[in-house]
């Protein structure tokens, strides 16, 4: 734990990239094979079950200090994480406890089916054993809300510059299904299990934003326009008469589709598609906030799958009959999908439509409409283009609607973690119902550091309620957010729900009285 400890210590105290890779490396270097793989596990997000409820550690922790509960809530407020609040709290350790972060990791799991008294004891023992960092981490993976700030592609060219394995193989080969207690380290990452597993995904290929003018793209006959859809991105993966479907996110989501699952398995050959998956009525895209009662459900009940029936807009094929395909250009691998998709003809998956056009001003009329059809705007793929592990600038092209953007007022205020748990960072905005404010976004993104930290003295000399690390302010402040889509939501108060809200610029010139009123905003709604 004390080396794991002294690695989350160097990244979070270090924006550099070069200075975390290398701290990653170092880590990769010196660690016990199992705690490497546990370290793999945590930073991809295979986090253990909680084996404690939080409300414990709070409840051990303040007999141990002998503070009040109003004080502990104060200090917390202030720092704004509970695990860094503990570990903050605690008197000095009276012992030294050595164990390897497998061993914790197996500890932990087993502490799950202990009984209250014997929770208690062995936290408490281990708090007595740890300095401040590793009692942090221990805080943390206890509650199950062990994160860290390091990307995907930061972790691949860390583990590509410990192994000397490219970086496209590592991604793949660290995706799919893999259990701690089955997995070795290096044949992980080495990719010797990836063809025994049926259910192996690739690492989908990224656009970028679009950054220049269309027409400094070249010849139009060279490239492939298809609308951008929101919905969740998926690959559809039938190998070996089984079938699963993952999303970005690497997350396994068979059940929540079973439409979708049973379509391809009357699809003949072994394949991996990529596509879209969209809520859609008689042929029409539904607003993402319907396709979103559908995710993260344990049962998909009978009504929901007549209510929000869902299709596959599929784009892209990266594997068929064992045959790797990514590395044939795009106009090649659309050709064999429409193939295979007219072959199997299935119910629910269809091919994405190409946009048909010969001069680039024909795309700009396209783009400006395309909310019309619940899309984002268009997609710009180079015909030639390669199926790329992640993003590879120049060959896909995102070319988004601009945003759509409110007045709103900021009303709550809470304080950030890490490096920003000094300001206030997070804000919850409202607009006008009637003749009362009814709150409409989060929004944590889009502000400068000089700007945070004037929001965050207004906040401190403008407060008027607390509620825990909440903040009730007085409102004065206009921001105009800028958000993807919006939609209907009965789980809101405002009646509304916001897609990707983020501030798009502090509205000095604004009063309160200037913020939108929600009938406007929900208007916005196509």
């Amino acid at each position: 734990m004390k080396h794991f400890a002294e690695l989350i210590s160097s990244l979070e105290s270090t924006n550099k990239t070069n200075a975390k890779v290398d701290a990653m490396v170092q880590y990769l270097r010196t660690a016990p094979e199992n705690d490497k793989l546990w370290f793999l596990a945590l930073f991809t997000g295979k986090r253990p079950k909680r084996p404690v409820n939080t409300n414990f550690l709070r409840q051990w922790a303040l007999e141990i200090i002998q503070l009040p509960e109003w004080l502990f809530l104060e200090s917390y407020s202030s720092v704004g994480d509970l695990g860094e609040t503990i570990s903050l709290i605690l008197p000095p350790p009276q012992n030294n406890i050595e164990k390897s972060l497998s061993q914790w990791m197996s500890e932990l799991a087993e502490l799950g089916t202990k009984s209250e008294a014997e929770k208690k004891e062995y936290v408490t023992e281990s708090w007595n054993g740890l300095d401040y960092t590793e009692r942090f981490i221990f805080n943390k993976l206890i509650g199950g809300s062990f994160r860290i700030g390091v990307s995907k592609k930061l972790l691949i060219t860390a583990l590509s510059k410990y192994s000397e394995i490219d970086s496209s193989q590592l991604m793949h080969s660290i995706m799919g299904k893999w259990e701690i207690s089955e997995a070795n380290f290096e044949e992980l990452i080495s990719g010797v299990n990836i063809n025994p597993d049926n259910s192996k995904p690739y690492p989908f290929c990224l656009a970028y934003p679009l950054e220049k003018e269309t027409n400094e793209l070249g010849e139009p006959a060279d490239w492939q326009a298809e609308y951008k859809w929101d919905g969740i991105r998926g690959q559809l993966i039938h190998r070996n008469g089984e079938v699963f479907i993952w999303s970005r996110g690497e997350e396994l989501v068979t059940p929540q589709f079973p439409e979708i699952a049973a379509e391809l398995e009357k699809m003949v050959g072994n394949f991996v598609i990529d596509g879209e998956i969209l809520a859609v009525v008689d042929g029409t895209v539904l607003n993402f906030n319907e396709l979103q009662k559908r995710l993260n459900r344990k049962t998909i009940t009978s009504k929901m799958l007549r209510e929000i029936p869902v299709q596959v807009f599929t784009y892209d094929i990266l594997e068929l009959n064992d045959e790797d395909l990514r590395g044939k250009p795009l106009s090649h691998r659309r050709k064999v999908l429409e193939e295979l998709i007219e072959k199997n003809s299935p119910e629910n998956i269809s091919i994405s439509k190409i946009v048909q056009f010969k001069e680039w001003d024909e795309l700009i009329d396209v783009r400006e409409n395309s909310r019309s059809n619940n899309s984002e705007g268009l997609m710009l793929k180079h015909r030639d283009s390669l199926y790329h592990s992640g993003r590879k600038k120049g060959d896909w092209w995102k070319w988004k609607v601009d945003p759509l953007t409110i007045d709103a007022v900021l009303i709550y205020a809470q304080k950030g973690s890490g490096r920003r748990s000094g300001y206030y960072t997070d804000y919850t905005f409202a607009v006008k119902k009637e003749d009362q404010l009814v709150t409409v976004a989060k929004a944590y993104s889009g502000l400068t550091d000089k700007e945070i930290m004037e929001v965050s003295r207004f906040v401190t000399k403008n407060s008027l309620e607390k509620f825990g690390p909440v903040r009730t302010v007085k409102p004065e402040l206009v921001f105009e957010i800028a958000f993807e889509g919006i939609g209907l939501s009965n789980r809101h108060k405002s009646g509304v729900a916001l897609r990707f809200p983020r501030i798009l610029r502090w509205r000095r010139d604004k009063k309160v009285d200037d913020i939108d009123d929600i009938e406007e905003v929900k208007k916005l709604i196509r």
